[in-house]
């Protein structure tokens, strides 16, 4: 089982208001991926930390 380690939160906005004024709250939740550290465990973190752990190469070329 993956580990959950991105300690970032969903965006919360409000959308756009119609002529009545009329709100509603939406979120847009992460893009987690599971991914292969160097040291072989398992974890979930973002697709954007993935990347830059990537391009620091402390992420197996092969994630899973």
């Amino acid at each position: 089982m993956a580990i959950n380690l991105s300690d970032r939160k969903p965006n919360k906005r409000k959308r756009i208001r119609s002529h009545a004024l009329n709100t509603t709250n939406s979120t847009q939740n992460l893009n987690l991926q599971v991914v292969r550290l160097a040291d072989g465990t398992r974890v979930r973190i973002s697709a954007k930390e993935a990347r830059t752990l990537r391009k620091a190469e402390k992420l197996s070329q092969e994630s899973v």
